[in-house]
Protein backbone atom coordinates (compact mmCIF):
# COMPACT_ATOMS: atom_id res chain seq x y z
CA UNK A 1 0.00 0.00 0.00
CA UNK A 2 2.59 2.48 1.11
CA UNK A 3 4.66 1.62 -2.32
CA UNK A 4 1.15 2.53 -4.11
CA UNK A 5 0.89 5.70 -2.77
CA UNK A 6 4.71 7.03 -3.34
CA UNK A 7 3.86 5.88 -7.16
CA UNK A 8 0.53 7.44 -7.12
CA UNK A 9 2.15 10.43 -5.61
CA UNK A 10 4.97 10.77 -8.15
CA UNK A 11 2.18 10.04 -11.19
CA UNK A 12 4.23 6.73 -12.35
CA UNK A 13 1.51 6.11 -14.35
CA UNK A 14 3.86 3.75 -16.21
CA UNK A 15 4.50 1.92 -12.87
CA UNK A 16 0.30 1.44 -12.64
CA UNK A 17 -0.53 0.30 -15.65
CA UNK A 18 2.68 -2.44 -15.23
CA UNK A 19 1.03 -3.64 -12.06
CA UNK A 20 -2.56 -2.88 -12.07
CA UNK A 21 -3.84 -3.50 -16.00
CA UNK A 22 -7.02 -2.29 -15.99
CA UNK A 23 -7.84 -1.96 -12.67
CA UNK A 24 -6.27 1.43 -13.05
CA UNK A 25 -9.33 2.75 -13.25
CA UNK A 26 -10.36 1.53 -9.72
CA UNK A 27 -7.31 3.00 -8.02
CA UNK A 28 -7.75 6.64 -10.30
CA UNK A 29 -11.57 6.23 -8.89
CA UNK A 30 -10.27 5.31 -5.13
CA UNK A 31 -7.62 7.97 -5.30
CA UNK A 32 -9.96 11.24 -6.16
CA UNK A 33 -12.67 9.78 -4.24
CA UNK A 34 -10.11 9.78 -0.91
CA UNK A 35 -8.60 13.34 -1.91
CA UNK A 36 -12.43 14.59 -1.57
CA UNK A 37 -13.89 12.28 0.81
CA UNK A 38 -11.16 12.49 3.66
CA UNK A 39 -10.55 15.41 5.56
CA UNK A 40 -7.41 13.85 6.92
CA UNK A 41 -5.52 13.09 2.89
CA UNK A 42 -5.81 16.86 1.70
CA UNK A 43 -2.30 15.99 0.49
CA UNK A 44 -3.29 13.56 -2.96
CA UNK A 45 -2.24 14.98 -6.99
CA UNK A 46 -6.05 15.33 -7.86
CA UNK A 47 -5.67 18.03 -10.43
CA UNK A 48 -2.42 16.88 -12.13
CA UNK A 49 -3.54 13.09 -11.61
CA UNK A 50 -6.93 14.39 -13.40
CA UNK A 51 -4.90 16.17 -16.38
CA UNK A 52 -2.12 12.84 -16.52
CA UNK A 53 -5.14 10.74 -16.84
CA UNK A 54 -6.24 12.74 -19.68
CA UNK A 55 -2.92 12.19 -21.15
CA UNK A 56 -2.39 9.09 -21.26
CA UNK A 57 -6.49 8.49 -22.47
CA UNK A 58 -5.40 10.44 -25.75
CA UNK A 59 -2.56 7.86 -26.04
CA UNK A 60 -4.85 4.99 -26.17
CA UNK A 61 -3.93 3.45 -22.52
CA UNK A 62 -7.43 4.89 -20.84
CA UNK A 63 -10.61 5.32 -21.79
CA UNK A 64 -11.45 8.99 -21.99
CA UNK A 65 -15.34 8.05 -21.39
CA UNK A 66 -15.06 5.73 -18.45
CA UNK A 67 -12.67 8.07 -16.66
CA UNK A 68 -15.04 10.95 -16.76
CA UNK A 69 -17.82 8.89 -15.56
CA UNK A 70 -15.84 7.22 -12.91
CA UNK A 71 -14.30 10.55 -11.71
CA UNK A 72 -17.19 12.73 -11.51
CA UNK A 73 -18.60 9.61 -9.63
CA UNK A 74 -15.84 9.35 -7.51
CA UNK A 75 -15.22 13.24 -7.03
CA UNK A 76 -19.19 13.84 -5.94
CA UNK A 77 -19.40 10.43 -3.62
CA UNK A 78 -16.38 11.30 -2.28
CA UNK A 79 -17.57 15.09 -1.37
CA UNK A 80 -20.88 13.74 0.05
CA UNK A 81 -19.48 11.62 2.42
CA UNK A 82 -17.29 14.54 3.63
CA UNK A 83 -20.33 16.42 3.79
CA UNK A 84 -21.67 14.28 6.35
CA UNK A 85 -18.80 13.48 8.45
CA UNK A 86 -18.60 17.01 8.74
CA UNK A 87 -22.31 17.50 9.69
CA UNK A 88 -22.31 14.45 12.30
CA UNK A 89 -19.28 14.59 13.84
CA UNK A 90 -17.42 17.50 12.18
CA UNK A 91 -16.33 19.25 15.59
CA UNK A 92 -15.00 16.08 17.37
CA UNK A 93 -12.88 15.17 14.68
CA UNK A 94 -10.65 18.06 15.52
CA UNK A 95 -9.78 16.25 19.50
CA UNK A 96 -8.52 12.96 17.31
CA UNK A 97 -4.89 12.20 17.54
CA UNK A 98 -2.76 9.25 15.81
CA UNK A 99 0.59 9.56 17.34
CA UNK A 100 0.46 12.28 19.55
CA UNK A 101 -0.70 14.71 15.98
CA UNK A 102 -4.72 15.83 14.98
CA UNK A 103 -6.04 14.13 12.61
CA UNK A 104 -7.88 17.60 11.36
CA UNK A 105 -5.55 21.02 11.31
CA UNK A 106 -7.82 23.65 12.36
CA UNK A 107 -6.17 25.99 10.62
CA UNK A 108 -7.04 23.93 7.49
CA UNK A 109 -10.54 24.38 7.97
CA UNK A 110 -10.05 28.34 9.11
CA UNK A 111 -8.93 28.99 5.77
CA UNK A 112 -11.79 27.06 4.03
CA UNK A 113 -14.10 29.15 6.17
CA UNK A 114 -12.35 32.35 4.72
CA UNK A 115 -12.71 31.34 1.63
CA UNK A 116 -16.68 30.51 1.97
CA UNK A 117 -17.47 33.58 3.63
CA UNK A 118 -15.76 35.98 0.64
CA UNK A 119 -17.32 33.65 -2.07
CA UNK A 120 -20.33 32.22 -0.34
CA UNK A 121 -22.36 29.24 -2.03
CA UNK A 122 -20.20 29.63 -4.97
CA UNK A 123 -17.53 28.45 -3.23
CA UNK A 124 -19.11 24.67 -3.45
CA UNK A 125 -17.85 24.94 -7.21
CA UNK A 126 -14.72 27.43 -6.78
CA UNK A 127 -13.10 25.27 -4.04
CA UNK A 128 -12.52 22.26 -6.40
CA UNK A 129 -10.11 23.80 -8.27
CA UNK A 130 -7.76 25.16 -4.92
CA UNK A 131 -6.01 22.13 -3.07
CA UNK A 132 -6.71 21.30 0.32
CA UNK A 133 -9.70 23.71 0.30
CA UNK A 134 -11.18 20.85 -1.94
CA UNK A 135 -10.81 18.65 0.62
CA UNK A 136 -12.42 20.43 3.32
CA UNK A 137 -15.09 22.99 2.20
CA UNK A 138 -17.77 19.86 1.68
CA UNK A 139 -15.99 19.26 5.65
CA UNK A 140 -17.09 22.62 6.43
CA UNK A 141 -20.65 22.70 4.41
CA UNK A 142 -21.39 19.99 6.48
CA UNK A 143 -20.31 21.54 10.03
CA UNK A 144 -22.51 24.80 9.09
CA UNK A 145 -25.01 22.48 8.29
CA UNK A 146 -25.53 23.76 4.72
CA UNK A 147 -28.79 22.71 3.32
CA UNK A 148 -27.98 19.70 1.84
CA UNK A 149 -29.94 20.03 -1.58
CA UNK A 150 -28.01 23.63 -2.18
CA UNK A 151 -25.18 21.72 -1.55
CA UNK A 152 -25.31 18.79 -3.66
CA UNK A 153 -27.06 21.38 -6.91
CA UNK A 154 -23.66 23.13 -6.29
CA UNK A 155 -21.36 20.02 -5.47
CA UNK A 156 -22.89 18.25 -9.00
CA UNK A 157 -22.26 21.31 -10.98
CA UNK A 158 -18.19 22.14 -9.51
CA UNK A 159 -17.72 18.24 -9.54
CA UNK A 160 -18.33 18.20 -13.93
CA UNK A 161 -16.35 21.26 -14.06
CA UNK A 162 -13.65 20.07 -12.13
CA UNK A 163 -13.31 16.42 -13.72
CA UNK A 164 -14.28 17.43 -16.91
CA UNK A 165 -11.94 20.67 -17.85
CA UNK A 166 -8.84 19.08 -16.28
CA UNK A 167 -9.18 15.30 -17.85
CA UNK A 168 -10.28 17.18 -21.17
CA UNK A 169 -7.33 19.49 -21.01
CA UNK A 170 -5.36 16.46 -21.03
CA UNK A 171 -6.78 14.77 -23.40
CA UNK A 172 -6.65 17.30 -26.17
CA UNK A 173 -3.33 18.38 -25.28
CA UNK A 174 -1.88 14.70 -24.98
CA UNK A 175 -0.94 15.72 -29.36
CA UNK A 176 1.32 18.38 -28.01
CA UNK A 177 4.65 16.70 -28.32
CA UNK A 178 6.55 18.91 -25.34
CA UNK A 179 3.94 18.48 -23.59
CA UNK A 180 4.25 14.52 -23.98
CA UNK A 181 8.02 14.95 -23.33
CA UNK A 182 8.06 17.03 -20.24
CA UNK A 183 5.16 15.85 -18.44
CA UNK A 184 6.60 16.47 -14.82
CA UNK A 185 6.71 20.00 -15.75
CA UNK A 186 3.13 20.63 -16.95
CA UNK A 187 2.14 18.81 -13.81
CA UNK A 188 4.34 20.88 -11.63
CA UNK A 189 3.02 24.07 -13.52
CA UNK A 190 -0.59 23.03 -12.64
CA UNK A 191 0.03 22.34 -9.02
CA UNK A 192 1.34 25.78 -8.76
CA UNK A 193 -1.37 27.38 -10.00
CA UNK A 194 -3.49 25.30 -8.19
CA UNK A 195 -2.03 26.76 -5.14
CA UNK A 196 -1.51 30.14 -6.29
CA UNK A 197 -5.01 31.59 -4.82
CA UNK A 198 -3.85 29.65 -0.93
CA UNK A 199 -0.61 31.90 -1.60
CA UNK A 200 -2.04 35.48 -2.75
CA UNK A 201 -4.49 34.76 0.14
CA UNK A 202 -1.84 34.26 2.83
CA UNK A 203 0.24 37.06 1.36
CA UNK A 204 -2.93 39.73 1.63
CA UNK A 205 -3.40 38.45 5.21
CA UNK A 206 0.39 39.10 5.85
CA UNK A 207 0.27 42.51 4.41
CA UNK A 208 -3.10 43.30 5.56
CA UNK A 209 -1.72 42.55 9.38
Amino acid sequence: MVELFKHILHLDFDWLFANYGTAIYTVLFLVIFIETGLVAMPFLPGDSLLFTAGLFARSGHLNLSYLLILLFIAAVVGDNCNYWVGRKIGLKMFSLKIKGKLIVKKEYLDKTHVFFEKHGTKAIIMARFVPIVRTFSPFAAGVAEMNYKKFVSFDLLGGALWIGSLTIAGYLLGEVEFIRKHIDLVCLGIILLSVLPIIFGYLKSKMAK
